[in-house]
């Protein structure tokens, strides 16, 4: 087995071990706190109650707390080590270059969009799971790229847009023909509402859960971006934004003979952003049309294209 995927593999055995330590430390602590508002109640003045140093979580425990917490602070910072923090006007932004950058080759770009989580002024917090796929060592071998993620404190619009344009344009070697667009949740939405501003600009776009919210009004003209490609996922149990907004779009360009596939998680709610990049068992894909490229690998898929 190569190294990189023993690597991986204890990779996710770790963090399933420390998922499933912060999950007892996190009902240890509930069963302490019941204890105590208990025991503080059930006391007359004359009776000392338990209080919480009376009470020591376990040292294996306490271990792996500590070793949770340090596993999550080093991945954060090794990952923006790699993408570097880039001015761009009054709008936070980081960029990862491609690995062992060669002036002589043209690389894509991909804009990355963060979702409500992401939102504020740090410059930290729209760095994603997808953002950490990305910069994976072997990722980024075999899809050497510039990744730009840009950080909004609302919705995307029109002014990000341009932000994010005036910088591409400063990056050096870059392929104009390969501007790639993608995004969960809200940064699903910026990316739906990015198309439709500038049709003309992006090779290609991956919206994941980015129909809209419940209450959001449509928002999305299928004519406007039936000639791009597109790939969109979607949890059909999501209730935070309702997979049918995007089944009617789909529709919508089927009957238009648009360039769009739709990848539905079965089963999965909202929480699905780290699974476009990767893949899933769990994914049915559909065509809107003879158009639509049906490689099934994203990465693939998304280099392929061109406008």
């Amino acid at each position: 087995m190569p190294v990189t995927n023993q690597i991986d593999r204890c990779s996710k055995s770790l963090g399933k071990l420390l998922d499933d330590a912060a999950i007892v430390s996190f009902q240890f602590q509930n069963q302490i706190n019941h204890l105590v508002a208990a025991d503080s109640s059930s006391h007359g003045d004359s009776a000392k109650p338990i209080t919480r140093k009376d009470i020591e979580m376990p040292k294996w425990l306490s271990a792996i707390a500590f070793l949770l917490t340090c596993s999550t602070v080093s991945a954060q910072n090794n990952l923006r080590s790699l993408y570097k923090p880039q001015p761009l006007d009054g709008l936070p932004c980081r960029v990862m270059a491609p690995l062992q950058f060669d002036k002589t080759q043209k690389y894509p770009v991909i804009v990355s969009l963060h979702g409500g989580g992401g939102k504020g002024t740090d410059n930290n917090k729209q760095l994603k799971g997808w953002n950490r796929q990305l910069a994976d060592k072997s990722r980024r071998q075999n899809f050497p790229c510039y990744v730009v993620a840009p950080q909004a404190n609302e919705l995307w619009n029109a002014e990000h847009l341009n932000k994010i344009k005036s910088l591409i344009q400063t990056l050096p070697g870059i392929d104009m023909d390969r501007i790639y667009l993608m995004g969960h949740s809200m940064g699903g939405h910026g990316t739906y509402i990015f198309l439709q501003l500038d049709s003309n600009y992006f090779a290609a776009a991956a919206p994941s859960a980015g129909s809209g919210l419940k209450r959001t009004e449509k928002f999305i003209d299928p004519v406007k971006i039936k000639d791009i490609p597109i790939w969109t996922f979607h949890g059909d149990n999501d209730r935070v934004c309702p997979i049918e907004k995007d089944l009617a779009v789909f529709r919508e360009m089927e009957k238009l003979d648009g360039n769009m596939k739709l990848t539905t998680w079965v089963g999965d709610s909202h929480a699905v952003s780290e699974k476009f990049i990767v893949g899933a068992k769990n994914g049915a894909t559909q065509c809107s049309g003879q158009r639509c490229d049906k490689e099934p690998d994203f990465m693939t898929w998304l280099f392929a294209q061109s406008r």
